[in-house]
């Protein structure tokens, strides 16, 4: 079956962006490409609006966001839709983290909050790097979550824990799950990120694209984590990284090459650019 691919939705980290986070020359060149040829390329991604980086915000072409899990969808740097976490949720999943040795975060308006005293102990959580620069530079320290919470009083973008101990996040996911109506999912290997019931990457993506008259059938999408993969599963034309976890891995009706080796860039020129493809 012939398609021609219309959108192209692209997780970032170890996804589009090596594990240095870097977008490289290659990959900037195939995206250009798409672009000129008339695609709507866009980042898909767990991070919040303000975590998304300028040369891929300020990417000429790319017209489109979809951040912190599909929480909101951006045009031009304007939300245009948003699905947000009732604050009555947020304290339910902040009792349940707070049992466990975590370091927690809050989320509003595209912007990261977490306490200096948790930014401070950040590296004992996060092993790469890169994503531990990236959350440095990107969270706005504030004294107490829940202060930080009681003094908003109003419905987030989600809500994130880091663990140390896989058996603790594995009990505090089930549990989270449990409280109903909300999306429970991670990206990285010990943190827990919880979307309002239905927010996910896949749901704001096909919005999307069906807002734009893109049909299903049309989207490509790539990802390599678990955030992804409902995205994979609603698009026409689902890509795991080669980097990815299993279940993305599992669910895709390609495998690529890894974020370190431009896969997103080569399976757009090999299966997007220049016609249609044929599945």
């Amino acid at each position: 079956m012939a398609r021609r691919i219309r959108m192209v939705g692209f997780d970032l980290d170890g996804t589009l962006l090596t594990t240095e986070k870097k977008l490289t020359e290659y990959t900037k060149k195939v995206l250009k490409r798409a672009v000129n040829e008339g695609i709507v390329v866009l980042p898909v991604t767990g991070r919040p609006l303000a975590g998304v980086p300028k040369e891929i915000s300020g990417f000429e072409g790319i017209t489109y966001m979809i951040t912190s899990n599909g929480a909101r969808v951006v045009e031009n740097g304007r939300t245009i839709r948003e699905n947000l976490l009732p604050v009555e949720k947020a304290r339910k999943i902040l009792d349940i983290f707070e049992d466990y040795d975590t370091l927690r975060d809050i989320y509003y308006d595209g912007q990261g909050y977490m306490p200096k005293a948790f930014l401070e102990r950040l590296g004992e959580y996060v092993s790469s790097p890169g994503m531990l620069a990236y959350m440095l530079s990107t969270r706005i320290p504030i004294g107490d979550i829940r202060i930080k919470l009681e003094e908003e009083n109003r419905s987030l973008d989600k809500v994130q824990a880091l663990f140390r101990n896989p058996k603790e996040q594995r009990e505090a996911w089930e549990r989270v799950k449990a409280l109903g109506d909300l999306e429970v999912t991670g990206a990285l290997s010990l943190n827990i990120e919880v979307n309002a019931g239905g927010v996910h990457k896949g749901a704001a993506l096909i919005w999307l694209a069906d807002r734009l008259g893109i049909g299903r059938e049309e989207v490509m999408a790539f990802g390599d984590g678990l955030n992804d993969l409902g995205m994979l599963k609603e698009a026409g034309y689902g890509v795991a990284m080669a980097n990815a976890v299993p279940p993305v891995l599992d669910a895709a009706d390609l495998v690529t090459m890894s974020n370190d080796e431009d896969g997103v860039a080569k399976a757009v020129e090999k299966y997007a650019l220049g016609g249609c493809l044929t599945i």
